[in-house]
């Protein structure tokens, strides 16, 4: 071992190479196209990389606004920059990526886009990574910052949690989820020699398709907790980026058609179980993101999106929906593929939330089998009855009103199906999120949920008859073996066998007994802790805990109604004036913006005509 380097083993097992002064191994290909206001800030931060970094390939697709001329002035005293502009606009991502990725000569090479920066260090971490693992591939944690709150979220934060090492694709299948070229660093040798290239031309979503063909070749993979991309997010620029402009149904369109693509990359290459989790992935999120937006679209929009959604849907076979047949995406699509019109869209939306909400009615046919509604009878929720009670789509509805003598939130939690009765809800914790700040929290109080007086009496022998019916599954499981007696019992866990019918039983039961009923709480919202900050937007958090220990993370349906989700002038002492808007997020969740003082509501009223005007 030489003076200039030293092997660490991490607790996977893999060595990391740290070195004092590392080569120049890397090219990072940066791709514009007319965002001189940002393009040399993204090739600055991959130069401030440092000496791993060997050359910058900016690639220029056609600009019209100067960019070009601004990286090639930046190139007169920077080396490592190489500019190339291509003479025609290429209308997508894809071919100015590959331009960039044909002219590298470097060993391995990271892409970054225009509007986005690298982090410090970013490279440092990636590299290491991939050679003390000799991997061709390894990828880290992307957030996406929110301008110009400067908000951030991590993208996929369950897969970078720890360092680890992926010998193939296949053993990790939430890989699939991560479908963004930019937070990773790849082997050039790798790329080249299995003819991994992006879609040319006008094509959306091409990282989707490009990921999957690197998936496809069965690659090496290290991944770091380490931060390696910011990805900027500016919603009120006057021309957003292909992913956030979902206006038109073409983008819809353009996100089936690189996920069906991606699909047929990865089955083609007999990557079936990576091709199974890519469709899961699309139910669980491209599906749902969707949804939630759905009714904010004009009739034309909703009809064209439910046939492209129909259509591609209709290439599922029945493995893809058997697996997890409760999970909310699929839910949501097998009441697409149901109906041949849009339908029932407020309720899906409530599905399609995070955490997911099923809002009454719960509809049953004539033998008591949980369906989605009389009119979709065929569309079965039967396997809500086996989920655990963390894992329910309960639904919980939020009435706050503003007021002089205090600002007070009323709670209601539905039952479904008999579960929650059998589960037994004791509390529900609230508490208000910060929306641009998510490490900004106001705790409120841990509140005892009552059951309501029509379904007191039947509540509590709702729960009596699901331990008897318990009780009664466990001696039948003992008579059939030990494990099947320790399958019946367990805290919010599956049935195991012999447990399954018992779990069904009790489920019945407490669905006979008590199926309609509803839990409430009530408190007063502390609007001074919320207005401490200063003018902010703060979400409605809750946590429901049960009778054996168990909880749910839920969001709150926003109520609408007379006197509800009205802005109102609330007196304070300290502020003078607190302005209080509830107001119902996109997925129908309850959320609050409070603006104190009479600067808070200038500042309010000079946001309102900002959009008015624009």
């Amino acid at each position: 071992m030489n003076a200039e380097s030293e092997i660490t083993r991490d607790t996977e097992g893999y060595t990391a190479r740290h070195t004092a002064t590392p080569r120049a191994e890397v090219a990072v290909v940066v791709i514009g196209y007319d965002d001189a206001a940002h393009v040399t800030d993204a090739v600055r931060s991959a130069l401030a990389q440092g000496a791993a970094v060997r050359e910058v390939v900016a690639v220029d697709d056609c600009s019209r606004d100067g960019s070009a001329g601004l990286l090639e002035r930046l190139s007169a005293s920077e080396p490592r920059l190489k500019v190339i502009r291509r003479r025609a606009n290429s209308g997508g991502c894809g071919t100015p990526r590959n331009t960039g990725l044909d002219a590298v000569t470097s060993p391995y090479v990271m892409f970054l886009d225009s509007d986005d920066v690298l982090p410090p260090g970013a490279v440092d971490a990636l590299l290491a990574a991939a050679e003390g693992a000799h991997a061709e591939v390894a990828g880290g944690l992307c957030v996406r910052r929110e301008l110009p709150s400067g908000r951030e979220v991590p993208w996929q934060p369950r897969l970078y949690g720890l360092h680890a090492v992926v010998p193939r694709p296949a053993q990790r299948t939430r890989l699939v989820h991560d479908t963004l070229c930019v937070n990773k660093l790849y082997r050039t040798a790798f790329l080249r020699a299995h003819g991994i290239r992006f879609p040319e031309g006008r094509f959306p979503y091409e990282d989707v398709v490009f990921t999957a063909r690197v998936l496809a070749a069965a690659p090496r993979i290290a991944l770091v907790p380490d931060r390696v991309y910011v990805w900027h997010v500016r919603r009120t620029d006057t021309r957003l980026s292909i992913s956030l402009d979902r206006s038109g149904v073409e983008n819809w369109r353009a996100r089936t058609e690189a996920c069906r693509q991606a699909y047929e990359v990865l089955l083609g290459a007999g990557q079936k179980e990576l091709a199974r989790a890519a469709r899961a992935k699309f139910l669980d999120h491209d599906l749902r993101m969707y949804v939630r937006e759905l009714g904010l679209r004009d009739a034309a929009y909703r009809r064209a999106w439910w046939e492209l959604t129909r259509a591609h849907l209709a290439e599922y076979d029945a493995d893809d929906w058997a697996r997890n047949p409760a999970a909310p995406g699929r839910l949501i699509g097998r009441v697409v593929l149901a109906c041949p019109e849009p339908c029932d869209l407020p309720r899906l939306r409530e599905l399609a939330a995070r955490p997911a909400r099923l809002y009454p009615p719960y509809a049953r046919t004539a033998d008591g089998t949980p369906v989605w509604s009389d009119g979709i009878p065929q569309v079965s929720l039967e396997p809500l009855r086996a989920r655990p009670v963390r894992a329910l789509p309960l639904a919980v509805d939020a009435e706050l009103r503003p007021g002089a003598r205090g600002t007070r939130l009323r709670l209601r939690l539905h039952e479904l199906y008999g579960r929650v009765a059998q589960a037994g809800p004791e509390t529900v914790e609230v508490e208000w999120q910060h929306r641009d700040d998510g490490d900004v929290v106001v705790p409120g109080p841990s509140l005892t949920l009552t059951p309501c007086a029509a379904n007191a009496a039947s509540a509590a022998n709702a729960a009596s008859a699901a331990s008897a019916a318990s009780a009664a599954s466990a001696a039948s499981a003992g008579m059939q073996g030990a494990d099947g007696a320790a399958g019946a019992g367990g805290s919010g866990g599956t049935a195991g066998p012999g447990g399954a019918a018992g779990a069904a039983g009790a489920a019945g039961a407490a669905e006979t007994i008590g199926g309609t009923g509803t839990w409430s709480a009530e408190t007063v919202v502390d609007l001074l802790a919320l207005a401490a900050p200063g003018v902010g937007t703060w979400d409605l958090r809750l946590r429901i805990r049960f009778r054996d220990g168990a909880s749910r993370d839920v969001t709150a349906h926003a109520l609408t109604g007379a006197g509800l989700l009205r802005r109102r002038a609330v007196p304070s002492a300290r502020h003078g004036v607190l302005l209080v808007q509830p107001y119902t997020t996109h997925s129908g969740a309850l959320a609050l913006r409070v603006a104190p003082g009479v600067r808070g509501v200038l500042s309010v009223v000079r946001t309102r005509l900002r959009r008015l005007l624009h």
